[in-house]
């Protein structure tokens, strides 16, 4: 079953569409996407920017210009019509021309010329969206050609930040700790029985949902059991001591394959240290913290923990049903929380901290049976292939998620801390292949609900 709302009520939250509202909204994503972008751009010198820090990724200075050369072909040329600044330069940022590992030998601009190129885009768009009704046609109604750039502005900060996570040298980047997990956190119960039965997953209403959350659909989901938190890195540490790398019969023959052909022991960044581990994080070297979300492991290495365990991953569609169902209304929320807007007392997002918080955090965002962390902390690998939901329409463009579609890529949920607001919501689909290891996931896993025995 597919749901509508009317344009006067895009989120589905009783409020009326305010068009200079949602050019406030506009302006201050759009400005905090650019804050991040300097910070990540500025904490390095020239030769930090144009290095390739790893064949997993671009050369920093590529993203810079590339976010701008996304800003203006859709915020200046799709939506408002104007004359193209840099037309020379667009292949050299389309992402689909060109791979990753090939993009240090492109004719990239200079520090100094994407810095100029960003901020002379940056001021026409500004100007743009003082003169620019935001309705009457799909790009402009309320507002989402400006919330997809200002998201896809933030999800390259994210990837920029996997860059800094990769490049050797001394730390670059600074952040204070979480705070310790709050006094429950020990005794929380390991997991959460999810009842079963149908719920509303994506959406018709979020007004800045991309494409393949789209559209809500009736799923019915059977009762199962979730872990209250993510696998930490102490439980993680037990797989690893029980020799779960060396044993076959916990993999999928091509995850065992990676590992053994890669010669995988532990999650990307782990070292032995004596008789424990260490990791590098961001350029510090530092013991591994038991209480904290097992982070950089492949959709593999989740997998076989999960067997180890007895367990499984969950679906998305658990994932989903646990993150956003409320039992009592049988409405589907934006967050687990409720609807209101992400904060610091909610969820762990925004690059506020450079690591996860302590497994049992932000009590306050806990989903309505208790189901802590579920957005923000790490992204979490489900069961599921990327795939798109029944009526999927691309919009505004194919390459964005439908190329993507199929069994090659699996599911990730949630955001981590590396994920700004504006990029993360309850319906928010991350995807990506089950051998990547570089992004900030970590998982949690689940077990069916068997029914009482007569």
């Amino acid at each position: 079953m597919t749901t509508s709302l009317p344009p006067s009520d895009p989120r589905g939250t009783g409020d009326v569409f305010d068009p200079e509202e949602t050019r406030r909204r506009a302006v201050r994503v759009l400005d905090g996407a650019r804050v991040r972008t300097h910070v990540l751009t500025t904490c390095v010198d020239e030769s930090d920017l144009i290095a390739q820090h790893s064949p997993l990724m671009s050369p920093l200075v590529w993203d810079l210009a590339h976010i701008a050369n996304q800003e203006e072909l859709w915020l200046l040329r799709a939506v408002g019509g104007r004359e193209a600044i840099r037309p020379d330069i667009d292949s050299i940022y389309d992402a689909f021309e060109h791979p990753r590992s090939e993009r240090p030998m492109l004719p990239l601009l200079s520090p100094g010329e994407a810095r100029g190129y960003a901020a002379e885009v940056r001021g026409r768009v500004f100007d743009l969206l003082e003169v620019t009704a935001l309705h009457g046609k799909p790009l402009l109604d309320a507002g989402f050609a400006f919330g997809m750039i200002a998201q896809h502005e933030q999800q390259h900060g994210e990837t920029m930040l996997i860059t800094h996570q990769l490049r050797s040298g001394p730390a670059a980047l600074t952040a204070p700790a979480p705070g310790p997990a709050p006094a429950d956190a020990a005794t929380l119960p390991a997991e959460v029985l999810i009842p079963g039965g149908p719920f509303v997953m994506g959406t018709d209403s979020e007004p800045w949902a991309l494409d393949n959350e789209r559209p809500a659909h009736r799923v019915d989901v059977p009762p199962f059991f979730l872990d209250t938190v993510p696998v930490t890195c102490g439980a993680y540490k037990r797989f690893i001591a029980d020799n779960g790398y060396h044993e076959p019969r916990w993999w999928a023959p091509a995850g065992y394959r990676m590992v053994r052909d890669q010669g995988i022991e532990a999650p990307m960044s782990w070292r032995r240290d004596g008789e424990g581990w260490s990791r590098r994080r961001f350029g510090t070297v530092e013991p591994v913290p038991d209480d904290e979300p097992v982070l950089h492991v492949s959709w593999y290495e989740a997998d076989a923990y999960a067997r180890w365990a007895g367990r499984r991953l969950p679906t998305e569609a658990e994932w989903e049903k646990a993150a956003r169902h409320d039992p009592d209304s049988g409405r589907s929320r934006r967050f687990p929380w409720g609807d209101a807007e992400p904060s610091a007392r909610l969820a762990n997002l925004g690059q506020r901290h450079l690591r996860p918080a302590p497994a049992g955090s932000y009590p306050e965002g806990a989903s309505p049976q208790g189901v802590r962390q579920l957005i923000g902390d790490v992204w979490e690998w489900t069961a599921s292939d990327f795939r798109p939901y029944p009526g999927f329409r691309a919009f505004p463009y194919r390459e964005y998620s439908e190329v993507f579609f199929g069994p090659e890529c699996k599911v990730l949920r949630g955001g981590a801390f590396s994920v700004a607001e504006v990029a993360c919501r309850g319906t928010f689909r991350n995807w990506d292949y089950p051998v990547r290891r570089q992004i900030f996931a970590g998982f949690r896993t689940a077990r069916d609900a068997r029914p009482a025995t007569p």
